[in-house]
Parts: C-alpha cells; sequence; structure tokens
C-alpha cells in the first residue's frame, strides 16, 4: 500500500432521499360510478447507511467523492398502489472507523464488525394516500399527505488502525527497518526523519501458522501532543493497540530520556495509553560490542525496573526471534 493510498481521515456530506407524495385518485370503472378514493401511499426516501468492510484498510474510496445522496421515494398511485422506495446508499468503511458529527465533533457511533450496518440518515416518510382518509361523513377526501423531506449531515469519518502491537519511536529510530523485516510490508525507509508518513500495517508471521498484526505509527517528537510535528495526527492509531513497543536506537544520546519524552507525549494525548503493556526495543545494537552491551544493561536495569526491554537490530538479524516470542506472550497473556 503506497502511502498516497492511505486515507484515514476524510469529511463528507450526505442527503437522504425524500419520500413520495400520497395519491389522490378516486376509482372509476364501467358500471361503478363512484368507486371512492383508492390514492396509494407514497414511498419513503432512500436511507444513507455506513458497512463495515474488513477487506478495507483505509479510506480510500472517500478520498474523490465526498457527497453522497440517496434517492427519492415515488409517488403513490391508483389502486391503492404504494411508490417505490428510494435506493440507499451504503458507505463501506474499514473496521475501527469513528464517525463524528462535523459540527459538533460528537462520536456518533463506531464501526468495529464485518458486514456491520447503522443507518446514518434515515430517508424521509411517504405521504398516505387519501384511501386512509375516507370516513362515513367523508366518503370523498380530496387530499393526500405530502412526502417528508429527507436529510442533510456533514460527517468526520476517522480511521483508527486495528492493530496489535504499535510501534512508537522518534523520527529514523529505525521502525519502517524492522516492520520490513519482520513482514512482507514495504513501508519507505531512508537515512533522514520523517519518511513515513502514513501508519504501515504488517502480519508478522508466527509459528505454527500463528499471526499478529504490528503498526508502524509515523515519528513522534517531543511537543506532539500539542500539535508538532507529524506524530500528533497520528497518534490516535495508538489507542487500538492492545500492546506498545517502544524503539529507541542504541546510539541515542540518553536512552532514558527518550523513552521518558515519548511515554509523556503518550500521557498528555491520552493518560489510557499509559494502561497498555509495553516493550522497550533498544535498535541498531549491530554498532555495539558485548562488553559495552553489558555496561548499558547495568544502567537500564536501574531506569527500566517495571518495564521489559530488549537489545536487537533489524539489519543484522538479532534478537528479532526473542523479539516476536516477547510480542506473542504478551498479547496472548
Amino acid at each position: 500500500m503506497t502511502e498516497g493510498n492511505f486515507v484515514d481521515y476524510v469529511k463528507v456530506h450526505l442527503e437522504s432521499g425524500n419520500g413520495g407524495k400520497g395519491s389522490v385518485h378516486l376509482h372509476r370503472e364501467k358500471f361503478i360510478t363512484k368507486g371512492g378514493p383508492d390514492g396509494g401511499d407514497g414511498g419513503r426516501g432512500g436511507h444513507v447507511i455506513v458497512r463495515g468492510n474488513k477487506n478495507l484498510w483505509t479510506l480510500l474510496g472517500f478520498k474523490f467523492t465526498r457527497t453522497f445522496r440517496a434517492g427519492h421515494g415515488e409517488h403513490g398511485s391508483k389502486n391503492r398502489s404504494s411508490g417505490a422506495d428510494g435506493q440507499d446508499v451504503y458507505l463501506e468503511v474499514p473496521l475501527g472507523t469513528v464517525i463524528k458529527d462535523a459540527e459538533t465533533l460528537e462520536v456518533l457511533m463506531e464501526i468495529t464488525e464485518d458486514q456491520e450496518e447503522k443507518i446514518l440518515l434515515e430517508g424521509g416518510m411517504g405521504g398516505r394516500g387519501n384511501w386512509h382518509f375516507r370516513t362515513a361523513t367523508n366518503q370523498t377526501p380530496r387530499y393526500a399527505q405530502p412526502g417528508k423531506s429527507g436529510q442533510e449531515l456533514d460527517l468526520i469519518l476517522e480511521l483508527k488502525v486495528l492493530a496489535d502491537v504499535g510501534l512508537v519511536g522518534f523520527p529514523n529510530a529505525g521502525k519502517s527497518t524492522l516492520l520490513s523485516v519482520l513482514t512482507s510490508a514495504q513501508p519507505k525507509i531512508a537515512d533522514y526523519e520523517f519518511t513515513t508518513l502514513k501508519p504501515n500495517l504488517g502480519i508478522v508471521e508466527y509459528r505454527d501458522f500463528k499471526s499478529f498484526v504490528i503498526a508502524d505509527i509515523p515519528g513522534i517528537i517531543e511537543g506532539a501532543a500539542e500539535g508538532k510535528g507529524l506524530g500528533h495526527y497520528f497518534l490516535r492509531h495508538i489507542e487500538r493497540n492492545s500492546t506498545l513497543l517502544f524503539l529507541i536506537p542504541a546510539d541515542s544520546k540518553d536512552i532514558s530520556k527518550e523513552y521518558e519524552i515519548l511515554l509523556d507525549e503518550l500521557r498528555r494525548y491520552n493518560p489510557e495509553l499509559l494502561d497498555k503493556d509495553r516493550l522497550i526495543a533498544i535498535s541498531k545494537t549491530d554498532m555495539l560490542d558485548e562488553e559495552l552491551i553489558a555496561e548499558m544493561r547495568i544502567e537500564l536495569d536501574k531506569d527500566f525496573k517495571d518495564v521489559p526491554y530488549m537489545f536487537i537490530s533489524s539489519v543484522a538479524q538479532i534478537g528479532l526471534v526473542e523479539l516476536k516470542d516477547r510480542l506473542w506472550a504478551m498479547l496472548n497473556k
């Protein structure tokens, strides 16, 4: 999936259909001079319906089409014939899509199951024909109900990636490289910051045909929770990960401080993120020898008493099997 195809935030305009008018008709037939009212009902306007689709990963389908209009109901006719209902419009969305009111930003619903359907806008009800209004004192009513108008609404569709593990780290920490090694995903990799501009998903194959999904979240920088850099735009994707994998390069000036900065950004964005399981991976350790790693362990044991950590290298394939074992155990504890 290319970065341009990953769309996770769109604003759409919806219009449901108008209901059809009820018919004003009096029955006429040979040898029947006064057949009475027989006007049929109008059809209801089309609904606008959202439907979950497990085969979709982004909101790409809404990139160029932002307005959706349901069909109008047809008018009633003679012989108590009801008009046809307006055609419903379906919005196919990936699982994990949150739907908000564009004006109030109120969360209206969330789609989490495949083929789950919810009505976003109901179509207008069709009007009743004059057949319904006949009485003993008014046997030939010459009026019927008009159909009700449809509704209009602006909504925000916001996708929160459904992944088991979320990669958290500063730009150029090696997240994309790790994802490309653990999975068949092909994220953009280069030796400069912010090479990842959109979240990347990959499926990690584990033993006995088991697997889990890992997401590479674009780099977070200090102040991301306040809107700096790119990280603040993608922090919402971490909310759906059950385990957070913090990736910190071994050549960092202060590994503990970098971890605390990342943790603080998550705390300021949403304190509930700190309740998730955490694992720290010290990346790019192919640059270190055994003696230096031993010295680092002494310091890290003091700083990371409550959080497990390990040393890995994506390029040299060091510690990756153990990393998958750790993650699998955390996901299935």
